[in-house]
């Protein structure tokens, strides 16, 4: 029973954290969510050895731990890029090493090149599908619950979404010679949708 319990707990959590985070990253909180974080750790910590005999609650377990490792390399990953002055999920120059607004440009020296705009907060850039799992998985967490909201019916596994952004991305990437798509869910008369915008 404490195991059902405590795997209840773990997913509200995770949900929470996924919620805080973003909230992190799109500036709307100052610091990111480190004790909700340190308890959704030490939940995943406690059963990570023990032997759980249920087929069913260690398959929910798995899940949720493999669905936190996940999240977490994203985060950690869009938060060292934050600390470095990247915009994360860009190829450019770092933040501290372009020249402040307005400095003059030394003689001779060629203009800096365009910065390409950010992703919307809400977007999610994926241009390697098999080798950015991270993403493919938040993206799909994030469609998952946008139809939960809106009403509609069970979702698709995950398996069948990763190969669906996969073939999706491939095909735009060859058509429009594009580097990277951005995608973002649009629900529209209670039906949720994936959108796609090509990144040059």
């Amino acid at each position: 029973m404490a195991l059902q319990e405590d795997l209840d707990r773990l997913d509200v959590a995770l949900r929470q954290l996924l919620v805080k985070w973003d909230l992190f990253f799109n500036g709307a909180e100052k610091k990111p969510p480190s004790e909700l974080q340190t308890q959704v750790e030490a939940l995943i910590r406690r059963y990570a050895n023990a032997e759980i005999r249920n087929n069913g609650e260690r398959f929910r377990y798995q899940g949720l731990s493999a669905r936190f490792t996940s999240f977490n390399e994203l985060w950690q990953k869009r938060l060292r890029a934050r600390e470095e002055g990247k915009v994360f999920g860009q190829h450019g120059l770092r933040a501290e090493q372009q020249p402040p607004p307005g400095a003059p440009l030394p003689p001779g020296a060629p203009p800096p090149p365009a910065a390409r705009p950010a992703a919307a907060a809400e977007e999610i850039r994926v241009s390697d599908p098999s080798r950015e799992g991270a993403a493919v998985r938040a993206l799909y967490e994030r469609f998952v619950e946008a139809r939960r909201q809106a009403g509609e019916g069970p979702a698709t596994a995950f398996e069948s979404f990763r190969d669906l952004i996969g073939k999706q991305t491939e095909r735009i990437r060859a058509e429009k010679g594009a580097q990277a798509v951005d995608f973002r869910l649009e629900t529209k008369n209670g039906k949720v949708s994936l959108k796609a915008r090509i990144v040059k």
